[in-house]
């Protein structure tokens, strides 16, 4: 679908090479522009302490790219990146506006050079105001500071760190939607724009429910126990057998008789202490301790045939080695094949959306450092000897 875009990443870590990585899935051409040394996110696993010789991690997001090394703090690096740019659809960045600015890499330098570039600035913490050069990671910005660790967490309990990757993935979409938004507006106006997105702004939309009741009233319910949640029926429940479950009830009353039926407590249908919302919160506990109870008689296989069988919402709490292997999400396209240089293939997750009848999987493996700087500066239009000359100066490389 994105054949013949071209877009240069200049970028590290995970939140903008997500979005060049879904880019490159639906068939962009994506060059990865790699600093002296690599992105640092290939060594993920020696910064937790582990070794491996694989790097899920880094391929997730760069299959099917090119890479290129380029020291873009010489002049002759920096040249090629303006040159890559100028010939760009889209230039992806999560460099530090003040770098960029003092680099000539940021927009207003770079549109010069093609007015037809779609910019896209990926940061911590936005474009204005007194943070915008403070590093940004989705444990800091996006989690820490949007509000969200702290709602999260439940009562009482101590704030705990995001897992891996998935503030930056949320930010990913969130810009590739921008980059798609201004090259449609492109294709009408023949200008490109600057497309600005940052990891506090995706976490404050992703929020934007509790904070439309924060904006509202001034405050928010925290997130409270099983026993004192605020909707008792909305929770987690445990089957006889072990095995985690959560139950999702519709808005208002529909719900409350088909879950008593489903549950086999009929008698509770016109227990005034629950027939009502308000009842079911001021007597909370009460409740999830008789929910709690008539589930434990039950397999978690028979739970799900009484819970279907009222067409309520419900779903296991699955491990993430029970979620990788689920047969929905296979079928939904949720697991792809990775090419690898090799022949050989390795699963990984799809991109978030599914384009039925197009190719909208990975298209290669994910490079190695440096591995494609000949051919993409000799494609940029340098001669042999330029090329020579940019490698043994070090302004380009070609591995690590």
């Amino acid at each position: 679908m994105l054949e013949g875009i071209k877009v240069v990443e200049y970028a590290t870590y995970i939140a903008a090479p997500g979005c060049g990585g879904m880019m490159a899935d639906w068939g962009a051409d994506v060059v990865k522009v790699e600093p002296p040394g690599g992105d640092p996110i290939r060594k993920f696993f020696d910064s937790i302490g582990a070794e491996s010789a694989q790097n899920p991690v880094f391929d997730m997001d760069n299959r099917g790219k090119r890479s290129i090394i380029l020291d873009t703090a010489a002049p002759e690096g920096k040249a090629v990146l303006q040159k890559l740019a100028a010939e760009a659809d889209v230039f992806l960045t999560n460099v530090r506006p003040a770098g960029l600015a003092r680099a000539g890499l940021d927009y207003e330098n770079l549109k010069l050079l093609n007015p037809r570039l779609v910019y896209a600035s990926v940061t911590g913490y936005g474009l204005e105001g007194p943070d915008i050069d403070r590093p940004g990671f989705d444990v800091s910005a996006f989690w820490a500071r949007s509000g969200m660790a702290t709602l999260m967490a439940p009562k009482g309990v101590d704030p705990f760190v995001i897992r891996t990757g998935m503030g930056d993935h949320i930010t990913s979409m969130a810009t590739c939607a921008g980059v798609l938004a201004a090259l449609v507006e492109r294709g009408r106006t023949g200008k490109g724009r600057l497309v600005e997105a940052s990891l506090l702004r995706a976490a404050n939309y992703a929020l934007s429910s509790d904070m439309a009741i924060t904006h509202a009233f001034g405050k928010i319910a925290s997130t409270r126990p099983r026993p004192q949640s605020v909707q008792p029926l909305a929770n987690f429940f445990q089957s006889g057998d072990g095995k985690w479950f959560v139950l999702v009830p519709r808005q208002g009353e529909a719900d409350w008789a088909p879950i008593c039926r489903a549950l086999g407590l009929d008698h509770l249908i016109t227990d005034e202490r629950f027939t009502r919302s308000r009842a079911r919160r001021e007597n909370g506990p009460a409740l999830v301790a008789l929910i709690d109870e008539a589930f434990s008689k039950w397999t978690f296989e028979e739970i799900a045939k009484r819970l279907d069988a009222e067409s309520l919402a419900w779903a296991p709490a699955q491990t993430a080695v029970d979620a990788a292997r689920d047969p929905q999400l296979i079928a939904a396209g949720g697991v792809v094949d990775i090419p690898q240089a090799d022949g050989g293939t390795k699963k990984a997750p799809g991109s978030p959306l599914r384009f039925p009848g197009t190719d909208d999987g990975p298209k290669g493996p994910a490079p190695r450092p440096g591995e494609h700087t000949r051919s993409v500066l000799a494609q940029a239009g340098f001669s042999s000897d330029e090329i020579e000359k940019m490698i043994a100066s070090g302004a380009a490389r070609e591995g690590l």
